[in-house]
């Protein structure tokens, strides 16, 4: 556990005001010139480390915070204010050790009570019922309420829903009524429905599993659904590719990246492309085994790194510094992607 806070001694008056706004404090108001202070200082900071944690104990020097010795009528020292959330409660001047002992303790004891007591008034009032229901239904588009989760089905029913929904790849939030006896009894009365597992699609009871494999054999079930919840189908490797080939005028297919290329011949044609200020976008091909193997057949080209102009294969690296040599680079390239 963290050790207690210890005394605060606050540079201003503002700084002071803020550590004793809130919450529960003990103000030391002293002066270096008072002999009573100094034996009273030397207790004060034993008992901040003894109930530092239901106290905040602030120490001031009372010729340097005039304006609070005023505020708070501090005619003496060693004075000592005890206050809850900013207003006092208790007073001490001129006290012995064992004073100040007795009424810290006094007030450490208050001050937890009063802790709780404004944290019980604080506290929300409880959710009603159906409201919070209301809530839980609509906490994802497709919301499933089941024995255990998708996981860990806990009965025959659960799991069979769960897989029929995988299988026609719904996505779907979740609740196990077996983890709160208030919404499992609840929702039937609030839905109607005296079974589980039970699903909701935006708020609404779609039904249980045998609406659902009905729905399932009529071909209906996907287009109850919001699209939102349906996992699209993958794109098809060719769409992909030449959707990337063409995701910048021009394109380079590499291994890493230009900061920090991952083979010498990348590294040369970032080099080649750069000093001819050909700005590229980029594709590290060692981050998607897919695309690596996918684009020499795409391409017909079966190294790397390949260099694509408005979506069409340029060449490699020989093939670049070939066109550099011939001085046909630049015009090989859209206008907009060499700088002046």
């Amino acid at each position: 556990m963290p050790s207690p806070p210890t005394v605060v001694t606050p540079a201003s008056d503002a700084e002071a005001l803020a550590a004793i706004e809130k919450g529960s404090s003990v103000i030391n108001f002293c002066a270096t010139w008072c002999e009573p202070c100094v034996q009273l200082n030397a207790v004060f900071a034993e008992l901040a480390e003894e109930h530092g944690a239901a106290l905040r104990f602030v120490q001031l020097d009372a010729d340097e915070f005039p304006d609070l010795c005023e505020r708070f009528e501090i005619e003496s020292v060693p004075a000592f204010l005890f206050l809850h959330s900013g207003k006092v409660t208790d007073t001490l001047i001129g006290a012995s050790p064992g004073d100040l002992v007795g009424k810290v303790k006094e007030n450490a004891i208050t001050a937890n009570i009063y802790r709780d007591e404004v944290a019980a008034a604080n506290a929300p009032a409880p959710v009603p019922l159906n409201r919070r229901l209301a809530s839980l239904t609509s906490r994802s588009p497709v919301m499933l309420f089941m024995k255990g989760s998708p996981d860990e089905p806990r009965c025959g029913f659960s799991r069979q829903i769960v897989e029929l929904l995988q299988g026609e790849k719904v996505t779907f939030g979740h609740f196990d009524i077996l983890s709160d006896e208030e919404v499992r009894q609840g929702l039937k009365t609030f839905s109607n429905w005296p079974t589980y597992p039970q699903l909701y699609v935006e708020g609404k009871l779609l039904g249980g599993l045998d609406v659902l494999k009905e729905m399932k054999e009529e071909d209906e079930l996907k287009d109850a659904m919001p699209a939102s919840a349906l996992v699209p189908a993958p794109v098809p490797l060719n769409q992909r590719l030449a959707s990337l080939t063409s995701r910048s005028p021009v394109m380079l297919f590499m291994k890493g990246s230009p900061d920090e290329p991952r083979c010498g011949f990348s590294r040369q044609i970032v080099e080649l492309l750069q000093g001819e200020k050909v700005s590229f976008g980029h594709f590290d091909i060692l981050s998607d085994e897919e695309v690596r193997q996918g684009l020499k057949t795409f391409s017909n080209w079966p190294t790397y790194p390949q260099l694509y102009v408005e979506g069409k294969l340029l060449g490699g690296l020989d093939v670049l510094k070939e066109m550099k040599e011939e001085d046909e680079l630049k015009d090989a390239v859209p206008a907009s992607a060499v700088a002046e």
